[in-house]
């Protein structure tokens, strides 16, 4: 097998959120992916170079907020996620758009838009959010899409102003989690949330950068 023949890549199925395509490895050896992507911008058509330099699809982040007198909190919601069919514990995140993507800086312009839109938090000039990770693949074996991870500490003085309106789309929340280090910990050797809810890899990871760096 020497790679994927990208001059034999056909559509199979064409929407404005999933695609899927034929990827022709050798002769009569297929490969099934899905992908965001339109079939020109696919990873896998990407030179060597372009890939160490690609825009991810999505941002994923570590919302930790400060408040007076108490200890790092780690924000999370409750998304509905379709496939799955429940409300699963989830970090803030989502697609890039446009306008980030020209943006001199698209991952931190994502993050910042996301954090308003899924918690209402207005990201100060004095607060900070910093890339930790500019793009991973979230499932290789199935699709290209990627994802950046963030962190983002806000400092607050309460958190009443926690709200979900900002939800577009088909995003659906039911509420939040202010997750202490200690819960945190549970949450994340047990697996399971608060509801005894299995959650995304993506949750797992940023409660692991919540118990390593703060």
């Amino acid at each position: 097998m020497n790679g994927i023949n990208k001059d034999r890549i056909e559509t199979l199925y064409e929407s404005r959120f999933l695609n899927c395509y034929d990827l022709q490895y050798s002769e009569g050896k297929h490969y099934y992916a899905a992908s965001r992507r339109d079939k020109k911008n696919l990873v896998v058509k990407k030179t060597d170079a372009e890939v160490k330099e690609m825009l991810p699809d999505a941002v994923t982040i570590a919302v930790v907020l400060h408040c007076p007198g108490e200890e790092p909190r780690l924000l999370m919601n409750y998304e509905y996620r379709y496939p799955i069919g429940q409300y699963l514990l989830s970090p803030i995140a989502g697609l890039l758009d446009p306008e980030d993507r020209d943006d001199p800086d698209p991952l931190v312009s994502a993050a910042i838009r996301e954090i308003k839109e899924e918690s209402g938090l207005t990201v100060k000039d004095s607060d900070k959010v910093y890339v930790l990770n500019p793009c991973a693949f979230s499932t290789p074996g199935m699709t290209d899409e990627s994802n950046a991870f963030l962190c983002a500490e806000i400092t607050l003085d309460s958190t009443d102003g926690l709200n979900q309106n900002g939800a577009v789309g088909s995003e659906m929340f039911d509420g939040f989690e202010l997750l202490s280090r200690e819960r945190a910990r549970e949450i994340f050797r047990s697996g399971r949330d608060e509801h005894g809810n299995f959650y995304s890899l993506a949750a797992w990871m940023v409660l692991g950068i919540f118990l390593s760096q703060f």
